[in-house]
């Protein structure tokens, strides 16, 4: 009798022990299975939290250099080259005047005859290119390092720029060899007048820079009156000039 119950409660035992690590079982696998949700969310937070915000890059607002020169609503005809963008017309005979479909640059303002913006207009110009205009309608580069009175007449490597109201075809900007035009601010009448009145003594000679000649006339009279007589020919000419090879004013 006493073993029949000890074998019972021994039986009770074991099952109870086999319910408890079932039951631990379902615990566990319910614990990860609440857990792994949570750390994952807690990792998207922390990934999201050391992420470096993005800003949008500002867009630019300078304003271009050319807008300076463009007058604000003004007639788009005659605003300046620099403020507008033409499409060529190769159908246009050099020399004779042609209309040109333009387009106003950004940033720039501008009206029509009846005082309405517009972006599209025509430009009536002379069919040529800027380095064929006249020599009024462009400002080139001065050279002080040639001579002006040389036999050949010296020319130099110039840099040309079109005026802002003058349109062209091409570069606005184009180099030009141009014949050497400078002068050190000598006058023609005042070496003819000191040559005529003092050529005798050298004067002509000193004024024009040229010591040796002056001297030499200085010393002998201006060569008897010979000398003298020659260089008022020569200045009155124009062939002899200033020391530094440079014009009369």
């Amino acid at each position: 009798m006493a073993a029949g119950a000890a074998r019972g409660l021994c039986g009770l035992a074991l099952l109870l022990s086999q319910l408890y690590g079932l039951s631990g079982r379902a615990g566990s696998l319910m614990t990860t299975k609440h857990s792994q949700p949570q750390s994952t969310f807690a990792r998207s937070l922390t990934s999201t939290s050391t992420n470096t915000p993005y800003f949008k890059a500002a867009e630019s607002t300078e304003i271009p250099s050319y807008v300076t020169k463009c007058p604000s609503n003004g007639l788009c005809s005659r605003l300046p080259p620099d403020c507008m963008t033409c499409n060529t017309n190769y159908s246009c005979v050099y020399g004779k005047p042609a209309t040109f479909d333009c387009k106003v640059k950004p940033h720039v303002h501008c009206v029509d005859q009846n005082n309405h913006e517009q972006e599209n207009f025509t430009v009536n110009m002379t069919c040529q290119f800027c380095w064929q205009l006249p020599t009024t309608d462009y400002v080139c580069t001065n050279s002080t390092n040639c001579m002006t009175v040389s036999c050949p007449r010296q020319r130099y490597n110039a840099t040309c720029t079109v005026r802002d109201h003058i349109h062209c075809l091409g570069n606005r900007v184009f180099p030009k060899m141009l014949y050497c035009n400078w002068t050190g601010g000598y006058k023609w009448s005042t070496a003819l007048a000191l040559s005529i009145t003092l050529g005798g003594f050298g004067a002509d000679r000193f004024y024009l820079g040229q010591w040796r000649e002056g001297l030499g006339k200085l010393f002998s009279f201006g060569g008897l009156g010979i000398w003298t007589l020659i260089d008022v020919l020569l200045i009155g000419v124009g062939y002899v000039g200033p020391a530094d090879g440079s014009l009369y004013i």
